[in-house]
């Protein structure tokens, strides 16, 4: 089966890029019909949508799953899914767990980390699965680092952050998500590549952005990240449009 190629995901995303999270077909729907270029099945899920503490319970059956309904919604942006954690230890294993991935509906697949992944990209490339890296802060690392912590704080870190981005780069991936990193160490490394930087929480000068769509609508209440803008309150005309249904129910009896 052929697969898209990562030049032919390239042109597809224009900058500056708009990218949203889904892990629903009407949400997905809703997003591709609203003309998002990028739609991520992220491994966040875990806690949008099944109320866990992190990402670092997520299943591959549940990327599986929910990359399946979101692909019934999308007609035209690129669609990646998350690998979540556990599922990409060797390049055998990252390729055989993409390949569900991408049968299930992906157009490529996102994974977590810099050096230490170049060998697994190398890996699906070769596969002709294109491959979407991930660099800065790394969700599900979060329990080894102890919190979710801003990264390129330190000239080092800022150094060993870009060398990295090259590397992937050359490897052959063909985007690269920037999160939570100091923003002129996300601009830096946006300006050294030829492929799109993707940030959340990186700063106004990548090429593009991607946010939690619940954070986006308002749909989660309970938590919402400093760097996310809210444009809408779901979470409150939902809770008042259940009241409402509640008061009508209890009206409709005493009408009785």
């Amino acid at each position: 089966m052929a697969y898209p190629t990562p030049d032919s995901l390239r042109s597809r995303l224009k900058r500056p890029i708009s990218s949203i999270t889904a892990y629903d077909y009407p949400a997905a729907r809703l997003c591709d019909e609203a003309g998002v270029q990028m739609i991520l099945v992220g491994d966040s899920l875990g806690m949008m949508v099944a109320g866990m503490e992190d990402t670092t319970e997520v299943t591959l059956d549940q990327m599986i799953y929910h990359t399946e309904v979101v692909r019934r919604g999308v007609k035209s942006a690129v669609l990646v899914s998350d690998l979540p954690i556990n599922t990409y230890r060797s390049p055998e294993e990252t390729v055989v767990n993409a390949t569900r991935l991408m049968e299930a509906g992906a157009d490529a697949v996102k994974l977590e980390g810099g050096f230490r992944q170049l060998e697994k990209i190398e890996a699906l490339v070769e596969a002709g699965i294109a491959c979407c890296a991930h660099l800065g802060m790394l969700p599900q690392r979060v329990r080894e680092e102890g919190g979710y912590k801003k990264k390129g704080k330190k000239d080092e870190e800022a150094e060993s952050l870009s060398a990295a981005a090259m590397a992937l780069e050359q490897t052959g991936a063909f985007a690269i998500v920037l999160e939570s990193m100091v923003a002129d160490v996300a601009t830096k490394i946006t300006k050294k590549l030829s492929i799109p930087t993707i940030g959340i929480g990186a700063g106004d000068y990548c090429d593009g952005q991607i946010r939690v769509l619940h954070d986006v609508i308002g749909g989660y209440p309970w938590f919402v990240p400093p760097f996310a803008k809210v444009y809408g309150n779901v979470a409150e005309t939902t809770s008042s449009s259940v009241k409402q249904y509640i008061r009508d129910i209890k009206a409709a009896l005493q009408d009785d």
